[in-house]
């Protein structure tokens, strides 16, 4: 059952945002990850590259392909898919269990790298992709999916978005850079009255925000 917010009540009894719903990968993903506040650098690379696999698909494409993702990319350590060759980029490109594309691929590469040199630059990815954490007065309480599909993008998305490109990273607009936000916790985007809401908030507050190392 849902209603004009946005939100449905699962046979649980429990309210979800309504695009928690469908899929049996959904559910959790909408329950324990999507909004979660994550510092990992692994997985805030796995993140900002499945989010560009995305591009033009459903994320349900990607969850589904997300374990065969990590086994072609090491898991995401940038570190190791920095050093992947052409010939490894041949492979990817034949991998059936991926998105074969070959700029995103490409692309993730590449983005590796580029990883590699913002660990050097700031401590960790973590102390980068926390710096854009909005001012929490700036954010009110999504109430409604019309709210929610209208923030596709903010400011801050384009800023990060503009700011990754200069930096030479690929596949990362302010589209995807919001998305990524989402996902890991850098804002809390579900629904007013959705049981997750007050679950991500809590663990938000607990959240130790990464900070930049001293280099050298």
């Amino acid at each position: 059952m849902s209603d004009h917010n946005g939100l449905y009540v699962g046979e649980d009894g429990a309210t979800r945002c309504f695009w928690g719903r469908g899929d049996p990968l959904y559910q959790p993903y909408h329950d324990d990850e999507w909004g979660m506040p994550v510092d990992d650098d692994h997985r805030l690379f796995e993140k900002v590259c499945l989010e560009g696999f995305q591009s033009g698909l459903s994320w349900l494409t990607i969850l589904r392909k997300r374990e065969n993702f990590r086994r072609a990319f090491a898991d995401f350590d940038f570190r190791k898919v920095a050093l992947f060759t052409e010939a490894d980029a041949a492979r990817l490109v034949g991998d059936k269990g991926i998105i074969r594309h070959k700029g995103k691929i490409a692309a993730t590469l590449n983005n590796a790298a580029r990883a590699v040199e913002m660990v050097d630059e700031f401590g960790s990815l973590g102390a980068y992709f926390w710096g854009w954490e909005p001012d929490a007065h700036s954010r009110p309480a999504v109430v409604s999916w019309d709210a929610l599909r209208a923030m596709s993008t903010t400011d801050v998305s384009k800023a990060m978005a503009k700011d990754l490109k200069k930096r030479g990273w690929k596949f990362v607009g302010p589209t995807t850079a919001y998305a990524f936000m989402q996902a890991m916790g850098i804002v809390n985007d579900h629904i007013d009255g959705c049981i997750s809401r007050d679950r991500c908030e809590a663990a938000r507050a607990s959240f130790v925000r990464p900070r930049q190392s001293p280099i050298g």
